[in-house]
Formats: C-alpha cells, sequence, structure tokens
C-alpha cells in the first residue's frame, strides 16, 4: 500500500476526479444525518449502518470538492473504496465470498451487526488513507466517531479491523498493472510519475484550434481567468482496462454514429446540430435543472438515485453494501465499454460542428448565462449550457470524444441494476431545485422553486438521455448508442455480485 499511495495522492493534486462512491454521500447524509446531540456519541455499532452513518458523513465535503463529472477514475476509485466493503462482511455471511479475495469464513456466533461494521469501517479507513491522505485527520475522525482505535493496523483475519484491513489492501494489490496506470509507472516510469496518464500514444486529428476533420473530435478551450487552457482525451487507454464481468469490450456490438460522418452524410451531420440548437434555443427552467442534475454523479446517484433504494427501502449494511458494489461494478465494467468506443469512433462534439457549419452565421439559441434565447448570436460563438460551468467550480465540460454518452449510459445502467435489486420498475425519485440555485446562472435560474420528479427509473433514464441533448454536450445517436450495451453490463454486474453472495 506504500507504493500506491504516493502517485494516488499526487493525482489529486492534479484535480482528477473522485469516485463514484460519492453518487451516494450527499443524499444518505442528508437523509440520515446524525444531529448535533447524536453527532457527540460514539456510533452504535450493534445496530447503526457504518456506510451511511459513519462513512459517507466524513467523506461528503471531500467527494463535493473533488468530484470533476462523469470520468473512468471516478469509477476507479470507487471500485478501490467501496467494493472491498463486500469483501469485508463476506467471512460474516453464511455463503458470501468476496470479490477481490477470499477471507475465509467465520463461526456463526460472529456473524453480528457489531463485526461487520467494524470491518467496513476499517476497511473503509485503510482505503480512504491510501486514496486520499492529505485527509488522514478527517479519517482519524471518523473512526473516533464511532469509538475505534485508528492506530490499529494489524493484519489479523481472526479480527473484524484485521478483516476490514485486509480487504482493502487485497483490493488494491488485486487491481495492479490492471492497465489504468493508476501507479502513473507505465512504460517503466520511474520518477515524477503519472498517475492516469495514457500510455497508448493516442493523439487528436484536430487541434484546438484548428477543425481538419469535422467528423472527429476537437480539444474544446476554456477561459480560467484569463487563462486558455485545451483539453486532452482523459484516459483513453480505459478501454483497455481489466473487467469484472466480461472478457474484452469488443463483444459489445455498437453501431458508429454514421450522422456524425460529415463527408459521407452531410444532410444528417446538419440535422443532428440543427437539433442540439433548438433544444438549446428551447432552454427553460426545468431542462436546465435537468441538465446540472444529470450533469453531476454526485447528484444524480446520490440525492436523487440512491436515497429511494437504501434510505427508501430501509437497506441495512449487508443490503447497503450489496447495492452500492453492483452498482460500482457496473459502473467500472460501463466506462470500460464506453470509452473503448469512445476512442474507436473518436466521434465530433456538438460544439465543433456547430461552429463548423455556422461560423459567422446568426443562430437562435441560448446566448449565455442571463442572456436568454437569442437570435443574433453566431455559430462561432455558441456554447453549450454544460459548457458553462464557472471558472472555481469543480465539473468540466466532458474532455473525451462525443460517442456514445457516458452520462446517458449510466443512467441506462442504473435503471436495469436498480429494477433487479429492488424488483420493480416502480420509484418515487424527486430533485428540488431551489430558486436561483443553478451554478451556470446563479441567482437566475430558475426563476423559482423547481421539483422533478419521476415515477420509474425508465422515466429517470430517458429524462437523464435527453438533458444531455438540452444541456449541448450530445448528439441524438449518442444518447440512444448505450442502449445497445449499457443494460447488458448492469445485468452482468447484477449477476456477478449475486453469485458472490452465493459462493460462487
Amino acid at each position: 500500500m506504500t507504493n500506491s499511495r504516493r502517485p494516488l495522492s499526487r493525482r489529486l493534486r492534479y484535480t482528477v476526479a473522485i469516485a463514484t462512491a460519492a453518487a451516494l454521500t450527499g443524499s444518505l447524509t442528508s437523509a440520515v444525518a446524525a444531529s448535533p446531540e447524536q453527532t457527540a456519541a460514539v456510533f452504535d455499532l450493534d445496530h447503526g449502518n457504518a456506510v451511511t452513518q459513519v462513512v459517507y458523513p466524513k467523506f461528503n465535503t471531500v467527494s463535493r470538492m473533488t468530484n470533476t463529472g462523469s470520468s473512468p477514475v471516478n469509477r476507479d476509485e470507487t471500485v478501490l473504496l467501496e467494493v472491498p466493503w463486500f469483501d469485508a462482511i463476506a467471512p460474516y455471511h453464511p455463503t458470501a465470498v468476496g470479490v477481490f479475495s477470499d477471507l475465509g469464513r467465520r463461526p456463526a456466533a460472529e456473524h453480528t451487526t457489531r463485526n461487520k461494521n467494524i470491518a467496513v469501517i476499517y476497511s473503509a479507513f485503510t482505503s480512504l488513507n491510501a486514496l486520499y491522505p492529505e485527509y488522514a485527520s478527517r479519517w482519524r475522525e471518523m473512526m473516533y466517531a464511532a469509538g475505534l482505535d485508528p492506530d490499529n493496523t494489524a493484519e489479523d483475519p481472526t479480527t473484524p479491523s484485521g478483516i476490514g484491513i485486509l480487504a482493502a489492501k487485497n483490493a488494491f494489490a488485486a487491481r495492479k498493472d490492471d492497465g489504468t496506470n493508476r501507479e502513473g509507472t507505465a512504460g517503466g516510469r520511474k520518477y515524477n510519475r503519472q498517475p492516469y496518464a495514457d500510455y497508448t500514444g493516442y493523439r487528436p486529428v484536430n487541434s484546438p484550434q484548428k477543425l481538419r476533420d469535422p467528423s472527429r473530435w476537437q480539444p474544446n478551450t476554456f477561459d480560467k481567468g484569463g487563462v486558455f487552457t485545451a483539453q486532452n482525451f482523459a484516459t483513453p487507454q480505459f478501454g483497455r482496462v481489466k473487467p469484472f464481468t466480461y472478457d474484452s469490450p469488443t463483444q459489445f456490438k455498437v453501431a458508429p454514429p454514421r450522422e456524425s460522418n460529415y463527408y459521407r452524410n452531410y444532410t444528417a451531420y446538419k440535422n443532428q446540430a440543427d437539433q442540439v440548437l433548438k433544444a438549446s434555443a428551447d432552454l427553460d427552467d426545468r431542462k436546465k435543472v435537468a441538465a446540472e442534475l444529470f450533469n453531476n454523479n454526485v447528484e444524480t446517484f446520490g440525492p436523487v438515485g440512491a436515497v429511494p433504494v437504501i434510505v427508501g427501502g430501509n437497506l441495512d449494511l449487508d443490503g447497503t453494501v450489496r447495492f452500492t458494489t453492483i452498482r460500482d461494478i457496473a459502473f467500472f465494467d460501463l466506462s470500460i465499454a464506453t470509452w473503448h468506443f469512445k476512442r474507436k469512433y473518436d466521434s465530433v462534439r456538438p460544439f465543433s460542428a456547430i461552429h463548423h457549419l455556422y461560423g459567422k452565421e446568426k443562430v437562435t439559441a441560448w446566448g449565455g448565462p442571463g442572456a436568454g434565447t437569442v437570435d443574433d448570436i453566431t455559430g462561432g460563438e455558441w456554447r453549450a449550457y454544460l459548457d458553462a460551468w464557472p471558472v472555481n467550480h469543480p465539473i468540466k465540460a466532458p474532455d473525451h470524444p462525443e460517442y456514445p454518452s457516458a452520462e446517458a449510459a449510466e443512467c441506462l445502467a442504473y435503471a436495469e441494476l436498480t429494477p433487479l435489486f429492488t424488483g420493480t420498475d416502480k420509484a418515487d425519485i424527486n430533485y428540488r431545485a431551489a430558486k436561483g440555485s443553478s451554478l451556470i446562472e446563479p441567482g437566475v435560474t430558475p426563476a423559482q422553486d423547481v421539483t422533478l420528479h419521476w415515477n420509474s427509473w425508465s422515466e429517470f433514464a430517458a429524462e437523464c438521455g435527453e438533458s444531455r441533448l438540452w444541456g449541448g454536450e450530445n448528439f441524438r445517436s449518442a444518447i440512444e448508442a448505450p442502449s445497445q450495451y449499457a443494460p447488458q453490463i448492469a445485468a452482468r454486474a447484477y449477476e456477478f455480485v449475486q453469485n458472490k453472495v452465493n459462493g460462487g
């Protein structure tokens, strides 16, 4: 673990995104947060839920400060933080075996909530210190809140603390050299390591300044307080990472983005760009709220997506861990497939197509923060709603090719795995945005409080996909493409974890 800590800490200083683990954090913290009096008390190891009452409350602030939106790095860290919890409680289950390691079976008399909670907390403490050592004092506070000793580091497979520690360390060992380059040592690099850096030699066809091929991805350029910075394709190597539930992403068949071929399908190319412009012109408060929500995986799979399952379903520690493990593995394997196809097709984003097609020609579209819909903006001036995050906000515009949509893929996968877990597609899903709470148009959007509601996970996923069009980040073909593989991967993740629960 010593070797893995330093590069991962260094990665954080380069502002790479945090785990999807944060997805549950915000909601569960608010939904089951302790009162000030309860916070001062020691956590009830015999009856409580360590995930929702101990780990997430301390992790909440860190997750929100460092989350930058959808990224395979998020998924990688989620797996290293949360999936070991499954391994930590497996020894206290009649049949379950771990995902990363088999830590044996403890006697039935030891299969208590107390032992499971202790194992999970020590696992989380070990992983959090490896992933985020700069927040070490926060993790120690987490241990004290649970009445546990943060200086107990014994790797004893007969104690819950030792089992938790081993579960976390075994996860890091099992995922070493899996293709992520999380250590930053690819190519034999010894000094000044670059965690998650590309080692495959990807180079974009287009530069930020020149669109040589209108069909291909172009890095975007952003103003950060007067300093203009250009994007790089984030983790183009991720399609080569080792998945959990299938052999290779090549086994999934995803049709190419034919509408994005400027030379062979010009009419379709222009039509899909016009569809994005129309969506931009038709933006209203509800669509803006939805676009911002679904662009933020912390909110989407936390306050909105997880509470109906974990809190609404009154899940205990075992249920919470099982559900998060299914989701984490699904999202991890999904990101591998999505990035494989993103690199394979290297497809143009709407901003490049619209700038290229319309240049100095005036169009009707959203005119920027606070401007509303205007009819005298030029194609070259147009900007996607979701590219307008403030300079100091961690979430940035997508730094990868357009096709297929990563956000639509995750929502489709979530809408598949959640009914498998709960037994129904029906749900009571809500999100409330207060007046003026927009991060893109603060104080302006929404003009009044807005509440979004969905009656099913299918509805939730469908609007998630539409929000990518409203936000100006994806063409419709990219929103629809994940249906060709995302539900399959989600079902595989569910079956994979169920098999582990049953001892397979």
